[in-house]
């Protein structure tokens, strides 16, 4: 696919700014809202760089299987006075009967030391290495007993280790050179406010047919479905799919390129808010309008673009989205 350089004009250029910023600091856990946060090549800065494993086969576990995943709570606790920088805090429905706990947030290498790395852990086609997580301040049961308690099965929680993870080239960066830490394949997520409102179009259209209840002829689908991490608002329906490479926050922000499209499964099927799979929304309508998208698999539905920053930088809610090079 050939692109073409954009000129920036700030008199003409569309005002297409960041309207919010997710995090996801567990693996298809429940993701926050952050006003701001530092992103590096490999991603937003405590984004996915924890996962849950079953302790059985060493496989990544996400909430494809185990849709409970989305009631877990992990909250962003940062202390500047700490040397592991603060705290993750993971918390479970009140429901459950799991006590909460806390993890250092960005353990140190003494102090990751102590733990037990796991040198073969498997998520789709990556082989890496991760650390089994330990409570501080310790706990009566450790965060892996806790959440095997939660899932009614053995699981580790892991902490991304220190081999580099290579993330795969796509068609139209066949070269590609990056590494990611457990997201599903690159290391950030964009998507547009105005594609989602698209989405909702399609799916009030077919309210009636196809399996889509009546229920969602007023409801909205919320973008935390699709676990995005920039989303930006002002380019209009899917203008992401035709830009490969934007700055944020200034003309000499470090360029993130849009090396592919989202490929799409059943995961935004899973509410949230409470845990349930719809059995149509929002894949099946997905399927009516987003195929053919992704020349590497033109047979799955496409939201969004994986992207891969050349190097790192700051990203706040309300930063202008400057397009450097959009494909034609």
């Amino acid at each position: 696919m050939q692109s073409r350089i954009v000129t920036y004009d700030p008199r003409t250029a569309p005002d297409i700014k960041v309207s919010k910023i997710l995090l996801h600091p567990i693996k298809s856990c429940r993701g926050t809202a952050v006003q701001s946060v530092p992103y590096s090549p490999e991603g937003l800065e405590n984004d996915r760089k924890w996962c849950i494993s079953d302790v059985a086969t060493n496989v990544v576990l996400t909430a494809r299987e185990l849709p409970k995943m989305v009631l877990v709570s992990p909250v962003i606790s940062p202390d500047p006075t700490s040397p592991h920088k603060g705290s993750l805090i993971v918390n479970f429905p009140p429901e459950s009967g799991c006590e909460s706990f806390s993890v250092p947030l960005q353990p140190t290498e003494e102090y990751l030391k102590n733990w037990q790395i796991l040198p073969n852990i498997t998520l789709w086609t990556s082989d890496m290495d991760a650390y089994i997580c330990q409570s501080e301040p310790p706990t009566a049961r450790t965060p892996s007993e806790i959440l095997s308690a939660y899932f009614g099965k053995s699981v580790y929680l892991l902490y991304k280790g220190p081999r580099p993870r290579p993330v795969d080239p796509t068609t139209d960066f066949p070269e590609l050179q990056a590494t990611a830490v457990f997201q599903d394949g690159y290391p950030l997520l964009v998507l547009s406010e105005e594609s989602m409102g698209r989405v909702e179009e399609e799916i009030k259209s077919r309210v009636g047919t196809m399996g889509v209840r009546e229920a969602w002829k007023d409801a909205k689908v919320p973008i935390e479905r699709f676990r995005p991490n920039i989303v930006i608002k002002g380019g209009g329906p899917f203008a992401e799919d035709m830009w490969e490479e934007i700055a944020i926050g200034s003309e000499t922000a470090p360029g993130i390129t849009l090396v592919s499209k989202c490929a799409r499964c059943l995961l935004p099927n899973v509410s949230p808010d409470t845990g349930e799979r719809d059995p149509a929304v929002p894949y099946k309508i997905l399927m009516k309008f987003r195929t053919g998208i992704d020349p590497a698999d033109k047979m799955k539905p496409c939201v969004g673009c994986n992207a891969v920053p050349a190097a790192s930088g700051v990203v706040s809610v309300g930063d202008v989205v400057i397009v450097r090079r959009q494909f034609v």
